[in-house]
């Protein structure tokens, strides 16, 4: 039997997985010698403004929280400058924070998370899918390039530059 997978809007009770979920991404990333939220940054803060904002969303697996990711309409600052060129200057949605829980890794839920983000993107009749990464961060560059991300540049972001990349959905 296959798994129920559900994209849903991340509810405050939710917050202390979500947490947990993000912590083990710290850990792997800093195992993985990245310096990619090293720096305190996300935190427990960090998810609360998300949920409190309607930019915390969660995928579900048979209803058990697999993925975080935070989506954020047409408002990522950063990504009004970038060394490079974005595909498209309509509206988009940006995907930050993203952070499986390691009972689910390498099952390939962050493909499935980007197949759920490109089917809301859709739906809202938004135009593209921005997203940005560490240069180290290999897992996430492998998934942008099967996914059909291009990439435009790079972008600063708080903790340092970021390669960028945008995928054009409607």
């Amino acid at each position: 039997m296959n798994p129920e997978i559900k994209l849903r809007k991340a509810e405050i009770k939710d917050k202390d997985i979500i947490w947990g979920i993000i912590q083990q991404s710290i850990e792997r990333r800093r195992q993985d010698g990245s310096t990619q939220w090293q720096n305190g940054y996300p935190n427990p803060d960090t998810v609360e403004s998300d949920i409190a904002k309607d930019f915390g969303f969660v995928l579900t697996v048979n209803n058990e929280i697999a993925v975080y990711a935070a989506l954020i309409l047409n408002d990522e600052p950063a990504y009004s400058t970038i060394e490079g060129a974005w595909l498209s200057n309509g509206e988009f949605v940006v995907v930050h924070r993203v952070a499986v829980d390691e009972k689910f890794a390498g099952q390939g839920m962050v493909k499935k998370l980007f197949d759920h983000i490109e089917d809301f993107t859709r739906s809202h009749g938004i135009q593209s899918i921005k997203v940005d990464t560490n240069h180290d961060n290999m897992a996430m560059l492998k998934i942008l390039e099967g996914k059909g991300y291009s990439y435009c540049g790079e972008v600063l972001l708080r903790d340092g530059m970021r390669k960028a990349f945008e995928k054009i959905i409607i």
